[in-house]
């Protein structure tokens, strides 16, 4: 194929208005931004019979699942898939997993097993751990951590498949001590019907696997339907439609975030090789949609990493969608210095920051906002995504100026042992009543009283 010619949008930090234009690029990928594809769009007139927001499609799928059950999740796995399951054909049968196991390349089983072994490590590493604090007069406090009983893993299955997902969100979840986990993904040949995501699912020990996706599966999770027990938590990947339903159960259910389209900001300085560059923010772009953005304050780099993309787009299976996506959400900036760049990274708060210039390390303290940090040339987002440690499920849209990427700890719930002897409670005691005094609340007050009287 010929090179092309990207129409990727470009600002100038140095006279443009880059607040607004980095504002307009985030809310796009909002999910208030409805990405939603043009057949996605047709899909929802053909099972709505009109044009509904994201929002009003996913209330409606999930008040039709808490009110009607399972019937609900099969008719629109039908509507919306494309596919007639039953009650009987919903699960994955235990034979199908062992089966896809068995045909599995040992190569294969190879590297999820290395994969697991590094996200165990790392997972296990960082747990929270059960803290005491002992005081005087027989008085301990303790903060102890258990993992929830039940956890609903979201996985991808529209436009390829994602074993890697399975990895990165069960393995965190039995590193936590998680007893139940349950794969959720569409029946699709990229889904519940792809043969190297049952495989990782036997591999990794886990049993409950069911075909169905979108916000049907969500909404099945939460609010437990025939044959499909009430989750605790609802953690993973998906699209908007995926994100809204998240959204709309929280409360039934915790969830992780509520994820929008995948991102990188790279920043690159004169050192930053162009062509690693492009590989790098054409990765991202191909999630389409998926926004890739470069920060430099070298003109020369930004040329460079432009000719580098229009050669190496022309080159991908997934060319048509990844131009579309870097047209519709990549950007090229061009900062004063590295200062400037720093802080606008800062403000974008990306999903995936990658600082691939001379002095990586040292820049990394200026960006504090952003769901994982890749440094240095030889650190690209595809290992964080696929292999390092660390769960590929991050912050997206902004939200790592607070949120956090999923981890083991996310799959634990905390709560406090508070235990006092008649002295500890005698030596307490005043400050107790007089709170209680300057609240009102006398009944308060009396439970202390009638033990120190």
């Amino acid at each position: 194929m010929a090179e092309i010619a990207l129409n990727i949008a470009r600002i100038d930090a140095r006279r443009d208005d880059v607040v607004a234009e980095l504002a307009a690029l985030r809310e796009k990928l909002s999910p208030r931004g409805n990405v939603v594809s043009e057949a996605g769009r047709r899909r929802t007139i053909d099972t709505f019979g009109e044009p509904l927001s994201p929002q009003q499609v996913v209330e409606r799928i999930c008040h039709e699942v808490q009110t009607e059950g399972l019937a609900a999740v099969l008719r629109y796995g039908e509507k919306l898939d494309g596919k007639q399951l039953t009650a009987e054909t919903i699960r994955v049968p235990q034979a199908e997993l062992v089966a896809a196991h068995a045909a599995a390349a040992p190569e294969f089983l190879e590297t999820i097993r290395k994969i697991r072994e590094n996200i165990w490590q790392f997972q296990t590493a960082i747990l929270h751990q059960d803290v005491q604090v002992d005081r005087a007069d027989g008085v301990y406090l303790r903060q102890r951590y258990l993992p929830l009983q039940r956890a609903g893993l979201c996985v991808p299955g529209g436009a390829a498949a994602y074993p890697s997902t399975v990895l990165m969100t069960a393995v965190p979840a039995l590193a936590a001590g998680v007893k139940e986990l349950v794969v959720v993904a569409p029946p699709t040949p990229f889904g519940s019907y792809n043969a190297d995501l049952l495989a990782t699912c036997h591999e990794l020990g886990v049993t409950e696997v069911y075909r169905m996706g979108g916000a049907q599966a969500v909404a099945a999770m939460a609010y437990g339907v025939e044959g499909i027990p009430q989750v605790d938590k609802i953690v993973g990947p998906g699209n908007l439609f995926v994100a809204l339903a998240k959204k709309h159960v929280y409360g039934e259910v915790d969830i992780d975030s509520i994820a929008g389209p995948s991102e990188v900001v790279v920043i690159a300085d004169e050192t930053t090789r162009p062509d690693y560059t492009a590989a790098d923010l054409l990765a991202q772009a191909e999630h389409a949609p998926g926004a890739s953005i470069l920060i430099t304050w070298s003109p020369e780099t930004l040329e460079a990493t432009y000719a580098e993309l229009n050669r190496q787009v022309a080159q991908l299976e997934r060319c048509d969608l990844t131009v579309q996506s870097l047209e519709a959400f990549g950007c090229l900036i061009l900062a004063e210095d590295a200062e400037q760049a720093c802080r606008l990274a800062n403000e974008i708060a990306p999903e995936h920051l990658h600082i691939a210039t001379d002095n990586a390390e040292s820049l990394l303290d200026q960006i504090p906002n952003a769901g994982a940090t890749f440094l240095g040339n030889y650190a690209p987002v595809a290992l964080g995504d696929y292999a390092a440690g660390p769960s590929h499920v991050l912050p997206t849209g902004g939200t790592a100026r607070w949120a956090s990427g999923l981890s083991a700890n996310d799959f634990l719930r905390s709560s406090s042992v508070i235990h006092y002897s008649e002295a500890g409670i005698r030596a307490i005691a005043p400050h107790v009543q007089r709170m209680a005094d300057k609240e009102g609340l006398t009944a308060h007050r009396r439970s202390v009283d009638i033990r120190v009287s």
